[in-house]
């Protein structure tokens, strides 16, 4: 029997479109609760948690599991409910996950709205995963995962976004993170791949402002690829949708409705 990730669903109205939220790592669909009261308004949506967390089975790790494995459940998932097409929201990681989706399935992905996007990892980061490969067999995951979380989101108005990722990431175990962290090993050049085609599926990076690892590797996207929009939302770090939730409901809420007009009427 197939296993189904975890999933809950918001139905509005039938004649409404679906809204599929994909967290990032360590997190779980419990990150989207500053969206869930807006969004529930225009649309129907589904809440998904990635294998290994949240409610989500684990210990589903085959070897040679990567990002294609990870999408394809999610893409499951909307087979197991009949839903033939929804837009994708993401944050973090999930944004990778979106993006391998739109690879397998394009035709099921209405539009991409791509939160603290991960398109590139530079050097920086890349050094900071080597030392974290030396240690995740032997350091407590937890303590990792709050030094990654601090990392990312430094500042203090991240506060609320990092204790929210930090608190979800307990629900893991040290198997689990090691599975999840060992696809960051070659996931450059997959980065790379993913950006050159974007399967004319409309996309908007939504980044804030103070995101000082990913920032750079986004703008760079948006000078070579005029089909995809960038927002930048201020005084908000990678965790964009907790960071500043109306401001990134707002602009969400309008893409979709507007990449959404010409198939329903919202």
């Amino acid at each position: 029997m197939q296993n189904i990730l975890y999933y809950r669903t918001l139905r509005n109205h039938e004649q409404k479109p679906w809204v599929t939220f994909i967290h990032g790592a360590g997190g779980s669909s419990a990150i989207w609760y500053k969206q869930i009261r807006e969004f529930k308004i225009h649309f129907n949506i589904l809440l998904i948690d990635l294998r290994g967390h949240g409610k989500s089975q684990k210990g589903m790790w085959k070897k040679g599991d990567d990002f294609t494995e990870i999408a394809q459940e999610v893409i499951d998932v909307h087979d197991h409910l009949n839903i033939s097409s929804s837009h994708f929201a993401g944050i973090s990681l999930g944004t990778i996950v979106i993006q391998s989706a739109a690879r397998l399935r394009p035709a099921l992905i209405s539009s991409m709205l791509l939160g603290g996007a991960i398109t590139k990892l530079n050097a920086f980061t890349r050094f900071l995963l080597i030392l974290g490969s030396l240690g995740k067999r032997i350091l407590p995951y937890m303590w990792l995962y709050a030094f990654f979380a601090w990392i990312i989101m430094p500042y203090s108005n991240h506060k609320e976004a990092r204790s929210m990722f930090i608190s979800q990431a307990q629900t893991m175990c040290q198997n689990e993170f090691i599975q999840w962290f060992s696809l960051t090993r070659f996931v450059n050049p997959y980065l790379k791949e993913l950006q050159k085609d974007f399967h004319e599926i409309p996309t908007l990076f939504v980044m804030g402002d103070e995101d000082h690892l990913f920032l750079s590797a986004v703008k760079e996207i948006a000078a070579s690829h005029k089909e995809v929009k960038v927002i930048y939302i201020e005084n908000s770090g990678h965790v964009c949708n907790i960071d500043q939730p109306e401001q990134f409901n707002a602009v969400a809420i309008q893409f979709i409705k507007e990449k959404n007009s010409l198939k329903f009427v919202i």
